[in-house]
């Protein structure tokens, strides 16, 4: 089983930038390999893998780029039963991330934290940042967050249900709905929760605000599959009621983007000679649902 792993779609040549600048923000970052490959129409995409505090990424820099939407954000959790300095820490990782970037909610005191804040930095990806210590089940530093708004607000505990039926591991954990009516939020709708899915925690919140933005592709999550029998498992499971895509790309009944990819993509992208990842890549262009047999014929030549 690999960890759901964040796809972050980045403007023309700015992936191992971004990549390298998340890996300096805590311990346990690194850049992991930066590849590249020629795209059909012409021009060349980079790829990067890189980790921030034990969580996977995978970047990408290819045309233009999306404009990314703080649908999806990475919540960073500073926990000061694991960190004496975590105060400090929130703080020195805030000014990073915002040099470049804009608020979306000041670093303060808030009821649900005492030191808290939301930003989007300057490639555009959002993130939260939190002091907490949380009791019972330890989580991760890195989380991704989901928020449900728009024309999905107030679906955010029924997905949570649907992605925990979908994953074999699947179970809720910390569960936080509004007792009240709140402005345009009703109650019972989900100010916070976490569901644990293919070895990773996940947050979910709802707003019924008129932010103006929801799910996209420039941030999608990525299942990564070892045969073709995983593949076609959550291609169907994740695709029903959404849509399917081009290379292995699908939106699920929520809007939420999703890649089902093979291991063999990307043992190419890390391993292949120039003419192994050219001819697998080139491969992968033309599907809709990832062909393993496929891919694994143009990985040997």
């Amino acid at each position: 089983m690999f960890p759901i792993k964040p796809h972050l779609w980045f403007a023309q040549d700015k992936a191992r930038e971004a990549a390298e600048f998340y890996a300096s923000l805590l311990p346990g970052s690194s850049l992991n390999y930066v590849s590249h490959f020629d795209m059909p129409g012409g021009g060349q995409c980079e790829t990067v893998e890189f980790t921030v505090a034990g969580q996977p990424f995978l970047g990408i820099s290819a045309g233009p780029g999306l404009t990314v939407s703080p649908a999806i954000s990475f919540m960073i959790n500073f926990d000061p039963s694991r960190d004496p300095d975590a105060a400090r820490h929130i703080d020195e990782v805030w000014n990073k991330l915002l040099s470049g970037g804009k608020v979306m909610m000041p670093l303060d005191r808030y009821p649900f934290s005492e030191r808290y804040g939301w930003l989007s930095d300057k490639y555009g990806i959002s993130w939260q940042l939190i002091l907490t210590n949380p009791a019972g089940e330890e989580r991760p530093v890195i989380v991704p967050s989901l928020l449900y708004t728009g024309d999905v607000a107030g679906k955010a505990s029924e997905a949570i249900d649907f992605y925990c039926s979908v994953f074999k591991d699947g179970k809720r954990g910390t569960t936080a709905p509004r007792t009240e009516d709140i402005g345009p939020d009703k109650a019972g709708t989900l100010m916070y929760a976490d569901f644990y899915i293919n070895g990773s925690w996940l947050a979910a919140m709802d707003s019924a605000h008129p932010h103006g933005f929801g799910f996209n592709d420039a941030v999608s999550l990525l299942v990564v599959c070892d045969t073709q029998e995983e593949v076609d498992y959550y291609w169907s499971a994740l695709t029903a009621g959404g849509e399917s895509g081009q290379c292995g790309w699908l939106k699920d009944k929520y809007g939420v983007s999703w890649q089902v990819a093979s291991t063999l993509m990307f043992e190419a992208l890390k391993n292949g000679s120039p003419e192994q990842v050219a001819r697998v890549t080139q491969t992968f262009m033309t599907m809709k649902k990832v062909d393993v047999a496929a891919l694994q014929q143009a990985y040997n030549g």
